[in-house]
């Protein structure tokens, strides 16, 4: 009763941003394969596709898929209803999961009292940002499990993160009982929580003319450059998040200004985060956090966004730097994918767990006496080159590999050239993730989800033009036509989750956002307007049923979904860009290819309403701010016409152009800004800025020069 006291008499305190699972999150259990286990229990979440939903349903507790049934047997019988939310791979949800939900006595109490309903954030974020909202309102954090109770009416009155397992029992009975004594008391509150709930990151409209000044940039720049850890890269806390939209900014920021120490800061990070245990040095691909402030001790999960959004990073770096780390980074991430993230029709799957026999991490460390049996005489070397008892050290006499140098600092210590050392060293990791891939493996969610397929399209086309190989080509269109086809819906829309060949949810803001970008982005190296035009289609489709006429802005939901106690916009960026802020972007572009001032209008609206709060915190603005930066400094439209079009085209991955899009053709176009750009059979290249063209050349070299 006294929990529930100081519930009921709490001011609701003001919402932080949230960075999913830095407090509470970590990893967990599998996705995937026939269950033929017999179980004393198998509740209704037995019939749900998603393999975190399934993952719950020999629960003894009576869970329920979130919809109208669950909420209807909780006005029925005037009973509380507990929204549980997770993802398969968090560890902490599979914890409170085994200590709590497993529990026979806790599992009664839950089903007499409350109707249970288990959620996954991954297919349903709306959801989740609604009662994350309502918990960070409460508690001032948050992160998964999220456990938030509502009234009948599906209207917030408590909620945390994880419990263990007596204060769980205890919470339970404390607000049962408030309910059947003191009803009006948690209506009360529940009244008041729903108001700043809806009220909550509503965008203010600004109606000034917008003003877009580069001053606006210098001073997120410099607020951002307070935080930096000067000696181990990223931020100067811990956990440490790759965040790969701030660097990407930072990076094109820096490049742009000629801020050398700006970009010296990206650099570090980028070899610091390559170099240590938060990226498989074996396997490739990196995990979704550091605990630690040296990026040694991941969060071992492998999520696929995280990966996708590093890939176009180290693509775009590796342009602007032509370090070898970052080509190995970034071909590392690569064949990680493709081996081990890749359905078979071509669509990307969601995550891989930290948690194999349920140990977080036991996939990837290794012991001393382990790599001494996988390797024979390789072995020594390996552990120097992975610092093995030194810098590697973790727990329980095992190691997460890592490297206390790049391939030259390493030859120069071994004595060797750097080819022998690279021969050596890829030996070494072959023979290791062989024996690797013997132990048993982390649990799969192998559901897709369309956002997240989109960006990894973007990242396969930012790989095709940091490293010209077709391979990578063929995979973004590859799962484009997937998206396009499978996960189309018949007004237009896009589906947001596909699994086993079932595409099933209406579609998010972000699954259209990025999805756009993505098609943008293989337009712009491949010069197919057929991208183009699903582009369009997408953006009116948007606009149509996501774009709220009052403010400028997008919702996250459509109007066609059955309403939540509130609709949410997604302004702020986080380990994933708003899906404001990309459909920002895109407009933009689609609006100078197709010369679209509606485009344009909308886009410019959108900043202009987020541009005055941008500096006060610059690290949840990264994506607008390359939405800004677009509008502050020179925007290049760089037109390739003529038979050699492509191959111009591809010439330019050797350089890092960093504020510019790219059109063309080899034939016609319908496109207006290449209008009159085909000077017969020449290959010819136009620089035009606000559509007023330099002198064209016919050479690579003379159009980066125009763009200097």
């Amino acid at each position: 009763m006294a929990l529930v006291a100081k519930l009921c008499g709490s001011a609701i305190l003001v919402g932080t941003l949230l960075v999913p699972g830095c407090d509470t999150t970590k990893n967990g259990n599998s996705g995937q394969g026939a269950d033929s286990t017999m179980h004393d229990h198998t509740n209704r979440l037995i019939h749900e596709s998603s393999p975190y939903l399934r993952q719950h349903a020999h629960n003894p507790v009576d869970w329920y898929p979130w919809g109208e049934e669950a909420f209807a047997k909780a006005k029925a019988e005037n009973k509380l209803v507990l929204v549980s939310i997770g993802y398969s791979s968090c560890h902490w949800c599979h914890v409170m999961e085994r200590e709590s939900f497993e529990n026979d006595s806790i599992a009664q109490l839950m089903n007499e009292r409350y109707v249970c309903i288990k959620v996954d954030r991954e297919e349903r974020p709306d959801v989740d940002q609604v009662y994350m909202t309502a918990v960070q309102l409460m508690t001032g954090r948050g992160g998964w499990p999220l456990n938030c109770f509502t009234l009948p009416d599906a209207r917030p009155v408590y909620g945390g993160t994880y419990f263990p397992p007596q204060q769980w029992a205890q919470v339970l009975s404390d607000l049962a009982e408030t309910w059947r004594s003191d009803p009006a008391r948690m209506i009360s509150y529940a009244e008041r929580l729903h108001d700043g709930v809806k009220q909550n990151e509503l965008v203010s409209v600004n109606d000034a003319p917008p003003q877009f000044k580069p001053v606006q940039l210098a001073r997120m720049v410099q607020a951002m450059e307070r935080t930096f850890d000067r000696v181990d890269g990223g931020t100067d806390h811990a956990p440490k998040f790759p965040m790969p939209n701030n660097w990407q900014f930072l990076l094109r920021y820096g490049t742009i200004t000629g801020n050398a120490d700006l970009t010296a800061q990206v650099h570090l990070t980028l070899r610091k985060m390559a170099l240590g245990g938060i990226h498989d040095q074996v396997g490739g691909g990196f995990a979704r956090y550091s605990v630690d402030a040296l990026w040694k001790v991941p969060h071992f999960e492998k999520m696929l966004y995280d990966n996708a959004q590093l890939i176009s990073l180290y693509a775009q770096a590796y342009r602007a730097h032509r370090d070898p780390l970052y080509r190995d980074a970034l071909e590392g991430a690569l064949a990680f994918i493709d081996r081990e993230m890749s359905g078979p029709e071509g669509a990307c799957w969601s995550a891989l767990d930290a948690d194999s026999e349920g140990e977080e991490g036991k996939f990837y460390v290794w012991t001393k006496e382990q790599l001494g049996a996988a390797l024979g005489a390789d072995a020594a070397f390996a552990e120097k080159y992975y610092a093995i008892g030194g810098a590697a050290a973790w727990e329980h006499g095992t190691n997460i590999l890592l490297r206390e140098g790049d391939d030259d600092e390493q030859a120069r210590y071994f004595g060797m050239t750097v080819e022998d050392l690279r021969i050596r060293a890829a030996r070494v990791n072959e023979r290791l993730l062989a024996v690797r891939n013997e132990r048993p493996r982390p649990g799969l969610d192998d559901k897709s989800i369309t956002a997240w397929n989109a960006l990894m399209v973007t990242a396969w086309c930012d790989a095709y033009e940091a490293l010209g190989d077709e391979r990578w080509l063929n995979h973004a269109k590859r799962t484009m036509r997937l998206l396009l086809g499978k996960c189309r819906r018949s007004d237009g829309g896009l589906w947001h989750n596909y699994k086993d060949g079932r595409a099933t949810i209406n579609g998010y803001l972000d699954d259209h956002a990025f999805t756009m970008e993505a098609l943008l982005a293989l337009y712009g190296v491949t010069f197919d307007e057929g991208w183009v035009t699903e582009a369009r289609k997408l953006a009116d489709h948007a606009v149509l049923h996501y774009l709220d006429e009052s403010t400028g802005m997008f919702w996250y939901t459509s109007d066609a979904d059955p309403p939540l106690i509130a609709r949410k916009m997604e302004v702020s960026d986080n380990v994933i860009p708003a899906s404001n802020s990309a459909i920002c972007k895109a407009l933009f572009i689609l609006g100078h290819l197709l010369e679209d001032q509606r485009y344009m209008d909308i886009s410019t609206r959108q900043l202009n309403n987020m541009v005055d709060g941008m500096e006060r915190y610059p690290s949840a603005h990264s994506n607008w701010a390359q939405a800004l930066l677009m509008r502050t400094h020179p925007w290049y439209e760089v037109a390739i016409t003529g038979p050699m079009a492509l191959e111009r085209r591809e010439e330019f991955g050797q350089h890092y152009v960093p504020n510019a899009m790219f059109l063309g053709t080899t034939g016609t176009s319908a496109l207006p800004l290449l209008a009159e750009k085909t000077l017969g059979a020449a290959t010819t290249l136009f620089v035009c800025e606000d559509k007023v063209c330099r002198l064209p050349v016919d050479n690579v070299a003379a159009a980066m020069k125009q763009m200097k």
